[in-house]
């Protein structure tokens, strides 16, 4: 028995917790009270169990995430095949017993390049898994409207080739890194059970935050400027934002910022419904009152399709699949019944998610309290009336002195390669960001290395981003070479892509004397062709195949020498 002051400590520290803690705590002591009885028992036996973990990359991400999941497997007594998809024998496939896979989303819904060949082969072959036991990790960015949709293809197929699922799909947005943890400690849990599948270990719910593990800065705007001069057909604004504290970042890093929605949207939104603007409630992640909750912390904008089948689901309206349609049109097209109904709407929003810019500061060049971003300003149509994307409206519109909360995305795979290496760096439009960073870094600390810029946008007279930096920067040294393209300053369109082909010859040397090359910019069509051009130049100057000139560049990428910032 327990001394009364003892029991009273208990009872009053349990009063604290919250059933999922309190689940937990049984756990734990019910497992101390075993280890005390099995000093009887001999320490568990590792798993010996043995997994294949493949991961489909396009920035690195997966790559990273699937190589740190699979050093904590081996760690609990599982021996880990790890290997990326554009490696991965797909002969092999028939053979797995338990097949694990870590792969984002590109684009709309499109598989990372490295692997499509396992994706199309998946897709079109008729396989025979029925030995295979698999789960799946989808990364994404659900900012987009077909977030984890590779991955979401990708475990279906499996399933329908005869492979037994052991774990549900896991879908991770942009802060992947706990969801990441919980799912391989699912995976090992599946692996100790000899049934064919298990339960996912339940983990408690956690208030509305930052992406796990990432600081959280409060700073100052004390620059806001439009780029673009008169006439432009473009918004794009550099942005300076002040600290008190040191800021936490280098070149290749990007700030991270979860956007407030517009105060008129959301004012037309509690008009409409007529719900209790000052009403408090309880969320999947945070508490807070209607309006809070409508302006910062969920996503209103670009409700993900499963959401929009949840809101047809509660009101009883037969809304279709659309694309970017906003919370506010669906109550306009398909109305509430009442704000008890809305209520209920309000509990299937998710989150807001946060939105990634590439800096385009150096902590070297500008100092540690101070970061910059790029940032352009997204328009579109929906019908007649143009609309504008809810972070780069914000960002267009922030007055000099407003206080702002960010975090830093650590990019690991895209950075600068030592001092004395050469570095092409091909940026059209806000990919410019990122390389105004690698510049003024390698400026400021003196790299011997030669540096190449490619820069392309519409018009050379009011679309030249930072066009006083680079030619100081060409006067000086610092920048080795600049090829400019300005698409529409004659009547055939010339970009980034047909620069470089003209200079192929000497692109094509640099890389052979151990350059690195960098891309940012639109994954679509940018990113493409111009690895489609990168193609090209390999085949006429380096005497290649197209398949060769593809397996040189897949290598480069291996290397750490062909790095991408896409978006």
């Amino acid at each position: 028995m327990l001394s009364e002051d003892k029991l009273q400590k208990i009872k009053e520290f349990t009063a604290t917790l919250s059933r999922e803690e309190l689940i937990w705590l049984n756990g734990y002591i019910a497992g101390q009270a075993g280890a005390l009885q099995g000093a009887i028992a001999a320490a568990p036996a590792p798993l010996n169990k043995k997994i294949t973990l493949v991961y489909g990359t396009e920035t690195g991400n997966a790559k990273k995430l699937a190589t740190q999941l699979a050093g904590i497997a081996k760690k609990k007594g599982v021996t880990v095949k790890l290997a990326g998809l554009d490696q991965y024998r797909l002969s092999d496939l028939t053979k797995e017993e338990y097949f694990f896979v870590v792969i984002s989303t590109q684009g709309e819904g499109e598989p990372p390049l490295l692997a499509k060949k396992f994706y199309d082969h998946i897709h079109e072959a008729l396989l025979d898994l029925k030995k295979m036991k698999f789960g799946v990790l989808a990364l994404g960015d659900s900012s987009y409207a077909q977030f984890c949709k590779t991955g979401e293809d990708v475990d279906a197929r499996l399933e329908a080739l005869g492979g037994h699922r052991i774990l549900p799909l896991k879908k991770c947005d942009v802060d992947y890194e706990e969801d990441a943890l919980h799912w391989i400690e699912n995976v090992i849990a599946a692996l100790q059970t000899n049934v064919g599948s298990v339960p996912v270990i339940a983990r408690p719910a956690v208030e509305d935050k930052k992406p796990a593990g990432k600081k959280s800065y409060k700073g100052t705007v004390v620059t806001n400027i439009n780029l673009n001069d008169r006439g432009s057909n473009k918004e794009t604004y550099h942005i300076e934002i002040s600290t008190e504290e040191d800021i936490d970042y280098v070149p290749g890093d990007a700030l991270g910022i979860i956007p407030p929605n517009n105060d008129k949207v959301v004012d037309e939104i509690i008009q409409l419904t007529g719900i209790d603007e000052n009403k408090e409630i309880a969320t999947a992640k945070v508490t807070a009152s209607v309006r809070e909750l409508l302006k910062k912390h969920l996503n209103i904008m670009y409700p993900l399709k499963s959401t929009i089948k949840q809101y047809a689901e509660i009101t009883g309206h037969d809304v279709p699949q659309e694309a970017r349609i906003g919370l506010l049109d669906l109550l306009k097209i398909y109305p509430v019944k009442d704000a008890a109904m809305f209520e209920e709407v309000i509990k299937i929003l998710t989150s807001q998610a946060p939105r990634m810019y590439s800096i385009s500061s150096s902590p070297s060049s500008h100092g540690l309290t101070e970061v910059h971003i790029t940032v352009s300003k997204d328009e579109y149509y929906v019908g007649d009336e143009k609309r504008t994307g809810v972070c780069s409206e914000f960002f267009s519109t922030v007055p000099v002195g407003a206080e702002i909360e960010f975090f830093i995305q650590k990019q690991k795979h895209f950075r600068l390669p030592d001092p004395d290496k050469d570095v092409i760096m091909i940026g059209p439009g806000t990919g410019i960001a990122p390389f105004r960073s690698f510049i003024a870094e390698r400026d400021a600390i003196g790299a011997s290395g030669r540096n190449w810029l490619f820069f392309g946008e519409q018009h050379f007279l009011t679309d030249f981003l930072y066009q006083v930096e680079w030619q100081a920067y060409l006067q000086t040294g610092t920048l080795s070479r600049l090829d400019l393209a300005f698409s529409r300053d004659q009547e055939e369109k010339i970009y980034v892509q047909h620069r470089m082909k003209q200079k192929g010859a000497e692109l094509y040397e640099w890389l052979q004397n151990g350059a690195y090359m960098y891309i940012s910019g639109k994954r679509e069509p940018t990113s493409k062709d111009v690895e489609r051009a990168l193609v090209e130049i390999f085949m006429e100057h380096g005497n290649k195949t197209q398949e060769e000139a593809e397996k040189y560049l897949h290598q480069l990428a291996e290397e750490g020498r062909w790095e991408k910032d896409v978006y």
